[in-house]
């Protein structure tokens, strides 16, 4: 806990001060942010510092290769979709990014076959995306391009799975929410967002 403390500390002394009106606004009024992300876990991929947004921008859920699973509203627990469901329904949220990245574990795990001490959760998880994996082996790319194509064929299938929902459904079709894909890479700094044809192309 030192290294935190130590950076809540670097915090208070040189950003809060600059933030302070901000924080006590927003505590007031509450928050109303205009965009959702889904992002991967990933301690690489913080999408507050990729998109340079400041308190209050983004509303996030992060996951394990940033998978939005379809909707199914039942008794078991959907951390994602009530994410999902606070964003859209509530905040009233006017765009949803899912922004997938490269090198991702998750994705590994999908291609390579997860860890065996990532069973209980991990490995269920990520048959969300099965359809994603089956598309990347059947098609024809070089072995040492296949991780990046499930990590774009997952953004794809999230976005799609995003369409599942009917309360977002609804929205997307009378123009008042907007759904993107994204995907970033770590080791270049570059981010790619998905055309409608599901492409990729440099941001």
């Amino acid at each position: 806990m030192d290294n935190l403390i130590d950076g809540y500390r670097r915090f208070r002394e040189l950003q809060w001060p600059e933030h302070k009106t901000l924080f006590e606004r927003l505590a007031a009024r509450g928050q109303k942010p205009e965009t959702f992300v889904v992002a991967c876990s990933d301690s690489r991929v913080d999408p507050q510092m990729i998109f340079n947004a400041g308190p209050g921008e983004l509303f996030v859920a992060r996951n394990v290769a940033n998978l939005v699973p379809p909707y199914q509203p039942d008794g078991n627990y959907h951390g994602t979709s009530a994410a999902l469901e606070f964003a859209v329904r509530v905040l009233q949220v006017k765009r949803i990014v899912v922004m997938g990245h490269a090198q991702c574990g998750g994705v590994q795990a999908m291609l390579q076959g997860t860890p065996p001490e990532a069973g209980d959760f991990v490995a269920q998880w990520i048959t969300i995306a099965d359809e994603a994996r089956q598309e990347t082996l059947k098609a024809n790319v070089p072995e040492a391009e296949r991780q990046r194509h499930c990590e774009h064929s997952c953004v794809r299938l999230s976005v799609r799975n995003l369409m599942t929902f009917p309360w977002i459904a609804e929205r997307v079709k009378a123009g008042s929410l907007s759904l993107h894909g994204a995907y970033f890479g770590v080791a270049t700094g570059r981010l790619e967002v998905m055309d409608a044809d599901g492409a990729f192309r440099d941001a």
